[in-house]
C-alpha cells in the first residue's frame, strides 16, 4: 500500500514538473500588422512580413504567423488598412487574442532612414516600449536595419560593426553599406613631385653638352588614377590602379609614364598599400666613361679615334642627346584618404628602387567628389 502511493506521488510530481516547466517556458504571442512606410517602394504589407520574420529571429516573443493573423482578420471583418494607430491596434488585438502588438514606420527623410517600434501591451492598453533609430540613407539594407532596431528594442547584443557601417553618416565604403558600388572609388585626377637621386639626378643637373638636361632633379606631375575593384569583404577592398602620368612640364619636359598598381584599401580608415610596374618614356644613349670619370657618347670614340677599338665599357644610360626609350621600373606607394563631407582626398607617397642609387620618390595629392 505505501509503495503504490509512493509511485502514484512520484508519478504526480514528474508530472507536475513537466507541465510548470512548459508554462514557465512558454513564450508571450506577439501579432505584427502592417508598418507604415515612408519614401520606399515596399509597401506597408511587405515592410510588415519584413518585421515578423526579424521580430521572429529574436526568440523574445512567439511570433503569431501572418496566415493565422489573415484569417482571424477575415473572420472578423476587421479592416487593417491603415491601422497603425494605438486604439485600431488595441481593437485588432483583442480580437487576435494575443498579449502584445509591435507596430511602427519605417520613413526616408532626405539622406535619413528612421525606424521607429512601439510594443503596445494588449493587457494594459499601454506602450509598453518604444525605439527610434536613426540610419543612413541605404534603401536596400532595411532589413538589416529592422533587425538592428528590434533587437534594441528588447535590449539585446547588436553587431556594433554592422551598426557602425549602416549609421555612420561619413564613413568609409563596404560591402554592406553600399552593395551597389562596393567600394570607396577614388577615380580623379592626381598631382604633385617626385625626386630623383643618385646617378640620375646627377644626370639632370648636368649641362646638355655633357648629356644631362640643365634642370633641377625635382619636377611637377600632373595625370589621372582609374580604379577597377576586383575584391571588397569586410573592413577591406582590392582593386588595380592604372595610373598615366606626365612628368616636367614645369621644366618644359614632357615625360610620360604609365603605371598599373595592385593595391589593398582600408575602407573605414582609407590607408592603402599598393605595388606595380610601371613604365615610361625617356631618351637614352650608348656611351662610355673615360679614365676621368667623364661620360661620353659611343660614337665620339669612333669620330677622335677612327680605326681604333674602345677599350672602355659600353652603356646605355639616360641622355638628352639619345633617343627616346622605354624604360622600366617598380613601384611601392603608401596612402590615405582623407574626407569632408562628400569630397575625398587621396594622399600618396610612392618610391621607385632604381640601378646605381638613382632611385626615384615622391608625393601626390588627388580628389573627387563621392558618387554614393
Amino acid at each position: 500500500m505505501k509503495a503504490s502511493i509512493l509511485i502514484l506521488l512520484l508519478i504526480f510530481s514528474g508530472r507536475f514538473s513537466t507541465l510548470l516547466a512548459q508554462d514557465f517556458d512558454q513564450k508571450l504571442t506577439a501579432a505584427v500588422l502592417d508598418i507604415d512606410t515612408k519614401g520606399f517602394t515596399l509597401d506597408p504589407v511587405q515592410m510588415g512580413n519584413i518585421t515578423r520574420v526579424e521580430l521572429d529571429k529574436t526568440g523574445v516573443l512567439q511570433v503569431i504567423d501572418k496566415y493565422d493573423v489573415q484569417y482571424l482578420v477575415e473572420k472578423n471583418g476587421l479592416n487593417i488598412d491603415n491601422c497603425f494607430g494605438k486604439l485600431c491596434l488595441l481593437d485588432v488585438g483583442k480580437v487576435l487574442k494575443t498579449d502584445k502588438i509591435l507596430a511602427g514606420s519605417v520613413e526616408l527623410y532626405g539622406e535619413t532612414i528612421v525606424v521607429t517600434f512601439r510594443l503596445i501591451d494588449i493587457g494594459t492598453e499601454q506602450v509598453e516600449k518604444t525605439e527610434v533609430m536613426e540610419f543612413l540613407n541605404l534603401r536596400n539594407q532595411v532589413q538589416l536595419m529592422i533587425g538592428l532596431a528590434l533587437r534594441k528594442l528588447f535590449d539585446l547584443e547588436l553587431d556594433e560593426e554592422l551598426l557602425t557601417k549602416l549609421t555612420k553618416k561619413f564613413d568609409y565604403d563596404n560591402a554592406i553599406a553600399h552593395p551597389e558600388a562596393d567600394r570607396l572609388n577614388l577615380s580623379g585626377p592626381r598631382m604633385g613631385m617626385t625626386v630623383f637621386s643618385g646617378q640620375a639626378a646627377e644626370i639632370y643637373k648636368s649641362k646638355r653638352s655633357m648629356g644631362g638636361f640643365d634642370a633641377i632633379p625635382v619636377m611637377f606631375q600632373f595625370g589621372y588614377q582609374f580604379e577597377v575593384k576586383y575584391l571588397n569583404e569586410g573592413n577591406f577592398q582590392a582593386l588595380f590602379e592604372f595610373v598615366p602620368i606626365v612628368t616636367g612640364l614645369d621644366q618644359g619636359f614632357f615625360i610620360p609614364s604609365f603605371t598599373i598598381l595592385n593595391g589593398l584599401r582600408h575602407n573605414r580608415n582609407g590607408l592603402e598599400f599598393a605595388f606595380g610596374p610601371t613604365i615610361a618614356v625617356s631618351k637614352k644613349a650608348e656611351g662610355y666613361y673615360d679614365e676621368n670619370g667623364d661620360w661620353y657618347l659611343k660614337s665620339e670614340w669612333k669620330d677622335s679615334n677612327p680605326g681604333l677599338d674602345n677599350p672602355h665599357e659600353i652603356e646605355n644610360r639616360l641622355d638628352s642627346r639619345g633617343d627616346p626609350a622605354i624604360v622600366s621600373g617598380f613601384v611601392f606607394a603608401l596612402g590615405k584618404t582623407f574626407k569632408s563631407g562628400r569630397l575625398n582626398i587621396p594622399v600618396n607617397a610612392f618610391f621607385i628602387p632604381g640601378k646605381n642609387d638613382s632611385h626615384r620618390f615622391g608625393i601626390s595629392v588627388g580628389f573627387n567628389i563621392s558618387k554614393f
